[in-house]
C-alpha cells in the first residue's frame, strides 16, 4: 500500500462556526453502523436509533446466541416498519479471535509484574494465574512451559465479564478465516435472515474472501450478500491491494490493527486505504472512534475531530462496536456522530476530489463510469439538490456516489421478475438496502411495474414517485434543480429538470 497526499480543505470563515446547524431529513452523507446488544435491543430503543441516523444494524456473533440474536432482530423489524426508516442487516463473524472463557464470571485483577499463564486447557478455571485461551499454537513462541505460556503483566488491569478477546500482536494464527461456528451460524440464521452483508473478521489474504463467496454463492439468497473484509492484522494490512479486489467493501478494524500496528502509524494506514477504496468504488468503513461515549455523554476532543478527519478523508461510514452494543448512550451517541459527520461534509473538498478520481479513473472511461461523472459534474454546475438515479442492480447509483457528489443521491431501484425454475420472485430489496452503507446515497424501492429501462424518453409516473418522495423529506422544494439518470433503451441519459410550483 502507498501513502498519498492528502486533501486539502478551503479557509472557513471563524464566524461561520458559531452558526447553528440547520436540520435536515438525512442526519449525514456519511453513513452509522450501530451493533445491537443488551443496551439496544428493544423496539424503543432501535426505534430511536433508526431515527437517529442508523443505517445498517450490526450483530456480532463473538457473543451471544442465534436465539438471542433472533429476538434482537424480530425487534428490528417492527422498528423499521414503526418508523418506516430502511435498516440493512450485517453479520459479524468470529473468525481466528483468541478468546479467554471466564465461566465463572468472577472478575480477574492481573497486577503488573506478576506471571500468567496462558493455557489451551480450557478445563481450567480462570484466575489470574492462568487464562484458557481457545488455542493451542501460542506455544511456539517466546517461554514456554509444555504448551502453557509464561507472561509478565505489563500493567494492572480487571478483567470483568465472562469473554475476552486476545490479540498476538503480528503472530500469525493457525486458525480458519471462516470457522465451522461460522458456517453454522451463517448457513442458520444468515441465511433465514437473508443477511445484506457479511462481516469477515481477521480476513488476512484474498482467499479468504473467495473462500467465503463460495460458502455463500451455495446458499441460494445469499449469494447476494456483500463481503466486508475486516482488516484487522498486519498481515492483512500486507495483502490489502488483493483483498480490495475481491471483497465488497472494507472495515479498517482500528482496536486491533492498533495493537500490531505503532500508534504513529494507524493514522497512515487508514488514510492510504481510505483513498484505496475510494478510488475502487467500494465502500470504506471506520471502527473505533468514540470508545468514551461507552459510558460518558459527550465524546473527548480528539474522539469528534477524530470522526470529522475520518469523513474528510473519504470513508462511507462510522462502525459504533460497544458504545452502542453494551453503552449508556446509543442513541445519543448515533446522533452525535451524525452530526459530525454532517459538519465534517460541509468542508469536504469535494472539487479535489473530483479531479483526482477522474484522474485515477482515466481514458478512456467505461460507459458507465461517463454517465456517473457526467450527472455528478452537471448537478454541481446547475446546483442541483438532488440527483435522481433509476437503477436494477445499484450498480450505477454506486459509481454517481463513487465521485462524492454535495448533494443526495437517491437510488430509485426498480425490482427484476425472476425465477429459480421453481418459483417466481423480485429483486430489489438486497440492493436498496445495500445502498445503505455508501455515503451519499439514500434507496428508494420502486412499483416493480416500472422498469428501469424505459422505450420512451420518460418516465413520468415513477420519476414523480421519486420527487414526491424528496417533497415530502424536505431535499427538494418549487425551482429546485434535480438531475436525473436514466436508461431509455439502449441509451443512458442524463437530464436536468427545474421543478415547478
Amino acid at each position: 500500500m502507498h501513502s498519498n497526499q492528502l486533501l486539502l480543505e478551503e479557509p472557513i470563515r471563524m464566524a461561520s462556526i458559531l452558526e447553528p446547524s440547520k436540520g435536515s431529513f438525512f442526519p449525514a452523507m456519511t453513513k452509522i453502523v450501530g451493533t445491537l446488544g443488551p443496551r439496544s435491543r428493544s423496539v424503543e430503543v432501535i426505534s430511536a436509533c433508526l431515527k437517529a441516523g442508523m443505517s445498517v444494524a450490526r450483530f456480532d456473533f463473538s457473543w451471544g446466541d442465534a436465539e438471542y440474536h433472533q429476538e434482537t432482530l424480530e425487534n428490528l423489524k417492527i422498528a423499521i416498519k414503526g418508523t418506516k426508516k430502511l435498516c440493512a442487516v450485517m453479520l459479524d463473524t468470529v473468525g481466528p479471535e483468541l478468546q479467554v472463557v471466564n465461566r465463572s464470571e468472577t472478575a480477574i485483577t492481573l497486577k503488573a509484574d506478576d506471571n500468567v499463564i496462558l493455557t489451551p486447557d480450557q478445563g481450567q478455571e480462570a484466575s489470574s494465574q492462568v487464562l484458557p485461551i481457545n488455542f493451542a499454537g501460542l506455544a511456539k513462541v517466546n517461554d514456554v512451559q509444555g504448551d502453557d505460556i509464561v507472561c509478565v503483566v505489563k500493567n494492572s488491569a480487571t478483567l470483568a465479564g465472562s469473554l475476552f478477546t486476545l490479540h498476538a500482536s503480528q503472530v500469525p494464527i493457525d486458525l480458519p478465516t471462516l470457522s465451522d461456528k461460522d458456517k453454522k451460524v451463517i448457513s442458520s440464521w444468515g441465511l433465514q435472515n437473508k443477511i445484506d452483508f457479511l462481516s469477515l473478521s481477521y480476513t488476512r489474504h484474498a482467499e479468504d474472501v473467495r473462500e467465503a463467496r463460495e460458502f455463500l454463492s451455495k446458499l441460494g439468497d445469499l449469494s447476494q450478500t456483500q463481503i466486508f473484509a475486516k482488516i484487522e492484522t498486519v498481515e492483512g494490512l500486507t495483502h490489502f491491494d488483493e483483498i480490495l479486489q475481491e471483497a465488497d467493501g472494507i472495515i479498517l478494524s482500528r482496536g486491533n490493527l492498533g495493537i500490531d500496528l505503532p500508534p504513529e502509524k494507524v493514522f497512515l494506514f487508514q488514510k492510504s486505504a481510505v483513498y484505496q477504496c475510494n478510488m475502487a468504488g467500494k465502500p470504506a468503513v471506520v471502527t473505533r472512534v468514540v470508545d468514551s461515549m461507552t459510558d460518558n455523554l459527550r465524546p473527548t476532543r480528539a474522539e469528534a475531530t477524530d470522526v470529522a478527519n475520518a469523513v474528510l478523508d473519504g470513508c462511507d461510514a462510522i462502525l459504533l462496536g460497544a458504545e452502542t452494543l453494551r453503552g449508556l448512550y446509543p442513541v445519543e451517541t448515533i446522533s452525535t456522530v451524525g452530526k459530525i459527520c454532517a459538519e465534517a461534509e460541509k468542508v469536504f473538498n469535494q472539487d479535489e476530489y473530483f479531479k483526482r478520481t477522474v484522474k485515477f479513473v482515466g481514458e478512456p472511461m467505461t460507459h458507465l463510469e461517463s454517465i456517473a461523472s457526467s450527472a455528478v459534474r452537471a448537478a454541481l454546475k446547475v446546483k442541483a439538490s438532488v440527483i435522481i438515479c433509476f437503477t436494477s442492480s445499484g450498480r450505477a447509483a454506486r459509481l454517481i456516489a463513487k465521485y462524492r457528489p454535495t448533494m443526495p443521491v437517491l437510488s430509485v431501484v426498480i425490482p427484476r421478475l425472476k425465477t429459480n425454475q421453481l418459483k417466481w420472485s423480485f429483486s430489489g430489496a438486497f440492493e436498496a438496502r445495500q445502498s445503505l452503507i455508501v455515503r451519499g446515497l439514500f434507496p428508494l424501492l420502486a412499483d416493480p411495474r416500472h422498469p428501469a429501462e424505459s422505450t420512451n424518453a420518460t418516465n413520468e409516473s415513477v420519476l414523480k414517485v421519486a420527487l414526491d418522495h424528496g417533497k415530502a423529506s424536505g431535499i427538494v422544494k418549487s425551482h429546485d434543480r434535480v438531475v436525473v439518470c436514466q436508461k431509455v433503451g439502449d441509451a443512458s441519459v442524463v437530464k436536468i429538470i427545474e421543478l415547478e410550483d
